[in-house]
């Protein structure tokens, strides 16, 4: 039976893996650096790669929000630019006993929404303005649920710095290969340079796939908390079941490039995409009422039955939120508890 602790402690081994997978990484770029341009002893190398990594993880720390905020183009809601969802919010965070998050809009037509910032005390959480068009006031609090469950257990923060990790393992594996394609042979000095280029972006790609794994694994899982969380916040896992059906078949329409920040979103816009996309290619297979339309019913059933192929499991190992169909079922299993009386506060993780 999973609890906080669990995702407290799954938090906890993810920064030390990727940060020590990270560190190993840098020891062992500066290490084949060292041998053609530099001249360090060991304990400098490792002075080196530690800094580095320590440097840059407060770096996103400290920029990652800024940047969250640039490429989202979202607007700060002021007191009384929305009644209901400012009261709403409030109640809530009241429940959850945490502080009142900054409300923000984001003028993108697609039904959305996400949680980001430093500290607990100074999240931001920001909704589309395609969610509070498109989704029912009781679907609303169930993603506003989802959000602030973020808020209460900070995964957020450590998804904020974490995610930065493998992206810079892959640049640098990107440029050091293109560095190395475009060097020419010829010196005997040039080719080793070449060669320890090479040696650098394997050594690079495979710590970016790594550290990638780790990450998603993590991103995965802290939905499943932050859904459980929504349940037992509104009371109301039916709402947040709606919502997500809507949010992923929403998302699916949207022609728009997917942003950078989908880790942070309640789902992920191209991760939405293939799901319905895979589902609409059987649409007549899965039309049980022969009328044309997947409605919300068939397309829960067609996404349940997709999802459990081999080949979506597989792509989902690098995928930043779970399949939409468990993230329901999850949501059902703590409705049927909650129906038969036996739900209770210390249950509210259980079913993870």
């Amino acid at each position: 039976m999973a609890g906080l602790a669990d995702l407290r402690v799954a938090m906890g081994t993810s920064i030390f893996l990727v940060a020590f997978i990270f560190a190993a990484f840098l020891g062992a770029v500066l290490f084949i650096l060292d041998v053609f341009f530099l001249n360090l002893s060991f304990i400098g190398t490792v002075f080196l790669a530690l800094g580095g990594t320590a440097l840059f993880i407060l770096f996103e720390y400290l920029l990652g929000p800024l940047i969250v905020e640039s490429s989202t183009h979202l607007r700060y809601l002021k007191s009384g630019d929305n009644p209901w969802l400012e009261s709403t919010v409030k109640e809530l965070a009241d429940k959850s006993g945490i502080p009142m998050p900054k409300l923000a809009v984001v003028p993108d037509n697609t039904p959305n929404a996400f949680t980001f910032g430093r500290t607990a005390s100074g999240a931001t959480l920001a909704v589309h303005e395609g969610l509070l068009r498109n989704l029912s006031e009781n679907e609303i609090r169930g993603v506003i649920g989802h959000e602030l469950g973020h808020v209460k257990h900070k995964d957020y923060i450590v998804m904020t710095v974490l995610s930065a990790l493998p992206l810079l393992a892959f640049l640098i594996a990107r440029g050091t290969w293109s560095a190395a394609s475009f060097m020419r042979g010829g010196k005997k000095e040039a080719g080793s340079v070449r060669a320890g280029f090479f040696a650098v972006a394997a050594i690079s790609y495979l710590v970016y796939i790594v550290s990638l794994l780790c990450v998603m694994r993590l991103s995965r899982l802290r939905e499943h908390y932050a859904d459980a969380y929504s349940a037992y916040l509104t009371s109301s896992p039916r709402s947040l079941e709606s919502a997500l059906t809507k949010i992923t078949y929403g998302l699916s329409l949207s022609a728009k490039p997917t942003s950078g920040a989908r880790a942070f979103y309640i789902e992920d816009p191209a991760l939405a995409k293939k799901e319905v996309q895979i589902v609409m290619e059987k649409k007549e297979e899965y039309d049980l009422d022969r009328d044309g339309v997947l409605d919300e019913r068939e397309l829960e059933l067609a996404m349940e039955k997709e999802a459990k192929s081999t080949w979506v499991k597989l792509n989902t190992w690098f995928a930043t939120h779970p399949p939409t169909f468990r993230r329901i079922l999850l949501l059902r299993e703590i409705e049927t508890e909650m129906e038969s009386g036996r739900y209770t506060t210390d249950r509210i993780y259980s079913h993870i």
